[in-house]
Formats: structure tokens, sequence, C-alpha cells
């Protein structure tokens, strides 16, 4: 990069392929879905559903394989079938813990941004001891607008105390970073296996991952985990 860099003052993470491998897990629980049906998933199907809220999301998926059933029950019969899946397959991405110890350790306050429910976000939360760590906490239930609209990091920045230029964001969608970009943060995305394809073109920075030198950079600069 060769702008100037912002001066960090919070940071405000997505949840869901962000954090946590719930997308991985959404994947196959959603092909579990559609073998009933006698079809499978594909990975059109995951790009148009990442990022937006549940019956959002379940309309797209509806409309984009074709099935003529109403999005509410597509999406009663996937949660079964996903949080069943949860208790064996949920696992923290790579740097997760270190990230947020290094957050932690210079002082940063933090939150979450998710187009996913409250409830949702609780469960998640209550499996890692992640309800303290994260006192700022904005889901579905918190907007009028899902992303991409850029309401949910608006309020994040207001509430964390920060404007949001100096308010760090990571993203592993297009939707989600389309959100923060729209919203004037300092956006770094982080794709995985279900997202490297997406049009990242408003971030700032593509990471590697949560543990990306440059992610660390960002939060404590010239300090990295290994150093502190």
């Amino acid at each position: 990069m060769t702008e100037t860099l912002p001066i960090i003052q919070a940071v405000c993470f997505d949840l869901d392929g962000l954090m946590f491998n719930t997308e991985e897990v959404f994947y196959v629980s959603a092909d579990l879905l559609l073998q009933r049906r006698g079809m499978r998933m594909t990975r059109g199907a995951m790009d148009a559903m990442l990022g937006l809220r549940p019956l959002e999301s379940l309309t797209a998926f509806r409309d984009y394989m074709q099935l003529n059933e109403e999005p509410a029950d597509l999406l009663a019969e996937s949660r079964v079938i996903f949080h069943e899946m949860l208790v064996e397959h949920l696992k923290p991405m790579p740097g997760l813990f270190e990230l947020l110890d290094l957050i932690e350790f210079r002082g940063l306050p933090k939150g979450v941004a998710t187009s996913s429910p409250r409830n949702y976000l609780n469960n998640i939360f209550s499996r890692f001891d992640l309800e303290p760590r994260f006192p700022t906490k904005l889901t579905a239930e918190s907007v009028t607008h899902g992303k991409p609209h850029p309401e949910i990091y608006l309020k994040a920045a207001e509430q964390l105390g920060v404007h949001p230029g100096n308010m760090l964001v990571l993203e592993d969608s297009a939707t989600g970073t389309r959100a923060a970009a729209a919203a004037g943060a300092f956006i770094v995305s982080v794709p995985h296996e279900h997202t490297a394809g997406h049009d990242f073109s408003q971030s700032k920075y593509i990471a590697s991952g949560l543990g990306d030198p440059f992610i660390l950079n960002l939060v404590s600069p010239g300090i990295t985990s290994a150093g502190r």
C-alpha cells in the first residue's frame, strides 16, 4: 500500500467465516438439505447467500437453486441441520485468539457486527467464553438495513466511540466488505475457501488470515504477537 495508514482506535469483526469456520459448516449443511431434494450445493449458491441476513440469505438460495419452497421453511430446516453439525465441526479461524489478545493488550475497544441473529451469536460465543470480551455486539436485529448497507458499521463506530475511518473492520465476504467501505471504515478483507473469488476491490488490503502481519501491525504498530 502507498497511502498513509490511519491510526486504528477500534476493531470490528464480522462473525461467520471470519472468526469461525461457520461458512464451511453451512456449506455442508446446505448440501445435505439439497441432497434431500436430489440436488447438490454449488459455489454459486453460496456466493448468492454470503453476508446476508438469514431470511434474505435463504431467499437468495431458493431463487438461485430454483426451489419451489418458502424461504422461511428452508431456513427452519437448514437451521436444524446446521446446529446439529456445529457440535462436531465448529472451530475458530486460525489466529483469532492471538489477535484478540493483542487487541486487548493494546487496550483497543472491539466489537462484532454480524448479519446473523443475536441468539445465534450468543450460542457461538458461549462455546468459547467470548461474551465478556465483546461488550459491543451488533446483530441482524440491530439494524433496519442489512449488509451491504453501511448501517451496521456506522452503528458499530458510534458505539465504539470512534470515527469510522479509524475503525479497522475485518470481513471475509464481498457483501461485508462493501458495507464497511460504504461506512468509511478501514476495511481489511480476509477471504477463505468459499470467498476467495469474491470482489474485494473496495478493500484496503486482502489478508492471508487473521495472523497476517499487516493486521497485527495495524492494531499494534511495530509490535507482533511474537514480540510482545
